[in-house]
């Protein structure tokens, strides 16, 4: 079978940047629904009419995969407001952020200590991969029809290359 729009594909791949650092590797095939919410547009039509043992190649810029960076999602928020254990590199989601950060802080999307100082901590709301162009490397293991739970869901289960609205109408994706 082929690979066409509300089918499932199951993938492996090699995920790198422009400078060939390799920043993803999926050794074992993960299942992906193609004309879902699993993959980017890039992604699907780079897949479409192609069978299991293939290799595809896409080169991704970042409007077409996490976005541009966008300098109005980072926030400096005073340390008090946060947990004694605060560490770079935690996760907030925007809807659990605690109480004392700034109002001004959309509270959809995910918020990343990028840095700690003395008194404040800087959140970004940008995804890790936004802003960087990208190298994608798949082979097809499988491919079958999808069922009519993926169908109405929109999804076979994997969440790597979800499309999330960070914040409404924006268009930045996470």
């Amino acid at each position: 079978m082929e690979i066409t729009r509300q089918c499932v594909v199951g993938l492996t791949w090699t995920l790198k940047d422009t400078l060939g650092e390799v920043l993803d590797v999926l050794d074992a095939p993960v299942q992906f629904m193609v004309g879902g919410n699993d993959l980017f547009e890039a992604i699907e039509d780079a897949l479409q009419g192609h069978a299991p043992g293939a290799v595809v190649q896409v080169h991704l810029e970042p409007e077409q995969a996490f976005g541009d960076f966008d300098e109005q999602r980072i926030f400096l928020e005073p340390r008090t407001a946060f947990p004694g254990e605060i560490e770079e590199g935690m996760v907030f989601d925007g809807a659990a952020l605690p109480q004392g950060v700034s109002a001004a802080i959309p509270r959809e999307g995910f918020y990343t200590v990028s840095t700690l100082y003395p008194q404040h901590v800087v959140l970004d709301g940008n995804h890790p991969l936004a802003g960087i162009a990208l190298r994608l490397e798949m082979k097809i293991a499988s491919v079958r029809e999808a069922t009519e739970a993926e169908i109405g869901r929109g999804s076979a289960g994997a969440g790597f290359f979800t499309v999330l609205p960070t914040a409404p109408d924006s268009g930045a994706l996470h």
